[in-house]
Formats: structure tokens, C-alpha cells, sequence
């Protein structure tokens, strides 16, 4: 299932809507502008925090953490250098960990693990500039069918990497 998510343009406390294909609206993103570190909240359309995305200060390689109900369940971290492709890393609480590939400054990279493919990301699909969509495997049934977790790793993913631009 193909979700719309709206690049950050204007950085800390941008705040916006992720859609999905029909154009309902199903996670709002609350980037909050008075954190001392890069801040954002997940949250259902009624306004119920899903998740938390917070980049971790202090860290030899940038890291941002993905929380729900308080609890870490995702860490998505930069390399510390590859000159030949770009990659993250997602380590997640009690699952296997995620592979980040591909070109972060076109948004065209890929989400998997050892069992196949998590999510695409890609802003070829769309003719408006400061939109991409994230293409979630809903049909997985592990923490990779989670399309909260997936489009909050998204987020997250967009933040290390806008900071090299």
C-alpha cells in the first residue's frame, strides 16, 4: 500500500499529513519546533500519538530513534563512511534489522531485511516535487507490514539524510 508523504521543506516543526493513494489522510506528522533535538510525533487522524521520532544527541553517528508507548522499537542509524553506495541501518527491538539503500538525496531507496523487501521509496510516481511515496508491504505480517512503523522509519530516514544537503 503506496502512503504520501510530503518532503520537509522547511525543516523543524514542519508539521503534515501522510496519505494514502486515495488521498485520505491517515498519520498526521507534528514536527515540534521547540525541542532542543529534531522532534516528531506519528499520530492517527483522530490525533492519538502512534510514534516518536527523536535524533539522538551526542552520538559519534547520527542516529534517530523511533518510540511507541514510550519504548524504543526502532533505531535508524547512518554508516560512518561508504564511498560507493548510501546505507542505513534499522535496528529493531525483537526482530531482525533493516537494510537502507539507495539514493537518499532523490528519494529513491529501498527498506528490506533478510526476508525480502520492507518498503520502496520513491518520488518518481509523482509530478509535485515535495512529494514521495513509501510503497509499505502491508502483505508481511512481522513488524515490516507495519506501515506506522515503516512511514515513521521514512521520516526518520528523511531527517539524517536532509541534514547532508
Amino acid at each position: 500500500m503506496k502512503f504520501l508523504v510530503r518532503e520537509r521543506v522547511f525543516d523543524i516543526g514542519d508539521d503534515f499529513w501522510v496519505t494514502d493513494e486515495q488521498g485520505n489522510k491517515v498519520f498526521w506528522v507534528d514536527g515540534k519546533a521547540l525541542k532542543i533535538r529534531t522532534t516528531f510525533e506519528l499520530k492517527d487522524p483522530q490525533g492519538n500519538e502512534l510514534m516518536v521520532i527523536r535524533k539522538k544527541l551526542f552520538k559519534v553517528r547520527d542516529q534517530m530513534r523511533v518510540e511507541h508507548d514510550g519504548k524504543t522499537v526502532a533505531t535508524v542509524r547512518k554508516r560512518l563512511f561508504n564511498p560507493i553506495r548510501d546505507k542505513l541501518n534499522v535496528e529493531l527491538e525483537g526482530a531482525p534489522d533493516w537494510e537502507v539503500v539507495g539514493s537518499f538525496l532523490d528519494k529513491e531507496y529501498s527498506i528490506s531485511d533478510k526476508e525480502g523487501t520492507v518498503a520502496v521509496v520513491s518520488r518518481k510516481w509523482f509530478r509535485v516535487r515535495d512529494t514521495y511515496a513509501v510503497d509499505v508491504n502491508t502483505h508481511r505480517r512481522d513488524l515490516a507490514g507495519d506501515p506506522a512503523l515503516v512511514v515513521s522509519v521514512a521520516v526518520a530516514v528523511d531527517a539524517l539524510t536532509s541534514d547532508d544537503d
